[in-house]
């Protein structure tokens, strides 16, 4: 891991962070290699211990599928908060940018430990919570963006890059 800890572990004394790294396994991603699937089963939160993670949303543009970037995350960034959200369903597709080392989370054995550690699973769902209002904030930037551009050209004022 990075010196400090990273954003899921925000907040929580070193016993306390160190017990919920131990709960990881270490997982390995080549460049360009996919980590999940949008629409696939979310049984794993991860942080980007070294490397790049694009998060894309899949579409169909003129006929063909192309991976939109929505954002980029890097070292001591969280992925996959799917894992602990119902309905536990990645809600984008994640490939490695770069050769990328994350931490594995397995959702059943966070859920474990938050069960007799409530202190700590408050503080990883807020953490959590952070990382899902920016995601947020990302999608409305986009979706103005994307209104703006449409109603520019509806009233044939717009450009049309």
């Amino acid at each position: 891991m990075t010196d400090t800890y990273p954003d899921l572990l925000k907040s929580m004394s070193a016993e306390d962070a160190d017990a919920v790294v131990a709960l990881a396994r270490r997982h390995s991603l080549p460049s360009g290699a996919v980590l999940f699937q949008l629409g696939a089963d979310a049984d794993h939160l991860y942080v980007i211990d070294r490397g790049r993670v694009n998060l894309t949303l899949p579409m169909q543009v003129f006929g063909s599928e192309e991976d939109i970037l929505v954002e980029e995350r890097v070292a001591g960034q969280t992925l996959g908060w799917s894992a602990l959200i119902p309905p536990h369903r990645f809600t984008l597709k994640a490939t490695a940018k770069i050769d990328t080392e994350l931490l594995a989370f397995p959702r059943a054995a966070m859920l474990a430990h938050f069960a007799s550690h409530s202190e700590v699973g408050y503080a990883v769902v807020r953490n959590v919570a952070a990382t899902v209002g920016q995601r947020l904030q990302v999608f409305q930037a986009m979706w103005l963006r994307e209104m703006k551009r449409v109603l520019e050209l509806s009233h044939g004022t717009g450009s049309t890059l």
